[in-house]
């Protein structure tokens, strides 16, 4: 195998030519220092205690927009500016293309998914996918999402029973979480009973696959793995392609969850038996269904069909699962607020027993307008993906609503950019701008959805966040998501009380999603342990 000193020799050489056809420069933007040539500040960002601290503190410094230096001595534009997002997300349709190392990294655990697809193979995925994510279908996926939370809350009741105190004890929520939403996308998705809530799907090949995924491979990065990815950019797409054969951890455990989610896929649509009977709900069927209607050169190959279920696990299951562990973690802080969602709740079921129903509807849901707020809030706060990353496709000029001063001391409210240009969107820094959140953004405040005065924008595909993304690559399964947090986070709260445990401190770290651990007890793994009382 190549030594690690001759790739990145070549990448150097490679990044030299690379930058001297570059039109425009960001040497006159204000940023950080780099903390070296090779890793530039990457290392640092990647490897962060808490995610977004360090971003936090550049935006207070540097404005909404900076310059970061990256691997090599790359120039990154980082920005967290309104206009900009807009511009880059919205307004510029597919002009702006995710970076090669997001879509190679990506391919290496989804395959040839809706992820990792370009302008004009994501518009044929998202047209065959759309019919299996609209309100009529996802209205038919509640019951399931109530079932499956209710199950959850009987499995927290027997550990409490079986704990010291009858009527309460710490549970590591996230864990428990983290099964109950796989269950639920085996469910909705593949009609498929994976049954991790009960024993942990020790007898599931794919469950065992799945595991710990993302903190085994993307979790605190070498330096070599850093550097050794920024060279991607220069490398032919065709060898890309033998990434999964590296003899390391991150490639070996990825390849191993692709072809067991692959494998597990032929056997779930083998069993549909021919093309899937019609009438069938669950989100592959509908998906199956929908390919058949279109014209051949338009369908999805069965290769990226069955890529499809490793995408849905990764991003049907683990990111809802975090966004309700940190939403359970801001309410175990505020008692107050779980007694205001208690209050909707019982208002709510007021509401259906007086029209006969024996459980809420999804207009109910949508009608609890601090339970709403709430759930806004904890994706406000805690967005799973903290950075979505993009190459400008040609030269452009970047908008800007809010000017920034350069190192020459000019005011420029526009950045001109190059062809290749990587531009880190910092979602975690623009879901807490003053300019947009008021003075209180880094601070919790649902209220802050209620306010009717609050000057209203529109970025991204929810409540004005980019937590799900924006324009035309936004996750196409945000209704799911929601929908999915508004029935387990009921059942939840209506059923137990929540406090955080004294003397214990929380980090987030970045293992490509935000995951939470324990400080001191990192080793011990992903956890939120809560103390979990029973109401009576």
């Amino acid at each position: 195998m190549i030594s690690g000193v001759a790739i990145c020799l070549v990448a150097l050489i490679a990044y030299i030519a690379w930058r001297n056809t570059q039109r425009y420069t960001l040497k006159d933007i204000r940023g950080p220092a780099s903390h070296s040539f090779w890793l530039g500040s990457e290392k640092v960002v990647r490897n962060a205690q808490q995610v977004g601290d360090l971003e936090f503190q550049w935006a207070r410094q540097y404005g909404s927009t900076w310059m970061v230096k990256g691997c090599l001595g790359e120039e990154i534009l980082w920005t967290a500016d309104p206009h900009a997002l807009q511009y880059v997300f919205h307004t510029s349709g597919y002009r702006f293309s995710k970076r090669t190392v997001v879509t190679e990294t990506t391919r290496l655990f989804t395959g040839e998914s809706i992820l990792t697809a370009d302008a004009v193979d994501h518009q044929r995925h998202r047209k065959i996918m759309n019919p299996a994510f609209g309100a009529a279908q996802l209205r038919t996926f509640l019951p399931v999402f109530r079932r499956l939370a209710a199950r959850l809350s009987q499995k927290w009741k027997d550990i409490i029973q079986l704990g010291d105190k009858s009527d309460g004890c710490i549970v590591n929520v996230s864990e428990t979480l983290s099964r109950m939403t796989l269950d639920v996308i085996g469910e909705v998705a593949f009609d498929y009973r994976f049954g991790v809530l009960n024993d942990n799907g020790v007898d599931n090949e794919l469950v065992q696959a799945f595991n710990n995924l993302f903190i085994d491979t993307l979790l605190n990065p070498s330096s070599w793995d850093i550097i050794f990815k920024s060279t991607w950019r220069f490398i032919p797409q065709p060898v890309l392609k033998y990434l999964k054969y590296l003899p390391y951890k991150e490639y070996r455990r990825f390849a191993t969850y692709l072809q067991t989610a692959i494998r597990t896929g032929k056997t779930i649509i083998n069993e549909k038996a021919a093309g899937t009977e019609k009438g069938s709900k669950d989100i592959i069927s509908i998906l199956v269904q929908s390919n058949l209607m279109e014209d051949a050169r338009a369908q999805l190959s069965e290769r990226e069909i069955l890529s499809q279920i490793a995408t849905l696990l990764v991003a049907g299951h683990d990111t809802t699962a975090s966004s309700l562990t940190w939403l359970l973690y801001e309410l175990s802080k505020h008692p107050e607020d779980q007694q205001r969602i208690r209050d909707e709740i019982k208002a709510a079921r007021t509401s259906a027993a007086a029209r006969g129903d024996d459980d809420l509807l999804p207009s109910d849901f949508n009608n609890m307008d601090f339970t709403n707020a709430v759930i806004k809030e904890g994706l406000r706060l805690h967005p799973i993906v903290p950075t979505l990353i993009r190459e400008a496709d040609s030269d452009d000029v970047i908008p800007l609503s809010q000017p920034i001063e350069t190192r020459s001391g000019k005011i420029i409210n526009e950045i001109p950019i190059s062809k290749g240009q990587g531009i880190t969107a910092s979602i975690c820094t623009y879901n807490r701008l003053p300019s947009v959140w008021g003075e209180d953004a880094d601070v919790w405040n649902p209220s802050r959805f209620l306010d009717n005065d609050r000057e209203k924008s529109s970025l991204g595909v929810f409540a004005n966040l980019m937590t799900f993304s924006a324009g035309l690559r936004g996750c196409i399964g945000w209704r799911f998501a929601v929908l999915e947090m508004q029935a387990v986070l009921v059942e939840l709260v209506e059923n137990f009380e929540y406090r955080f445990p004294e003397g214990a401190e929380m980090v987030r770290l970045n293992a490509g999603l935000m995951v939470p651990m324990v400080e001191g007890k990192m080793h011990e793994g992903v956890q939120m342990p809560l103390e979990v009382s029973v109401i009576a």
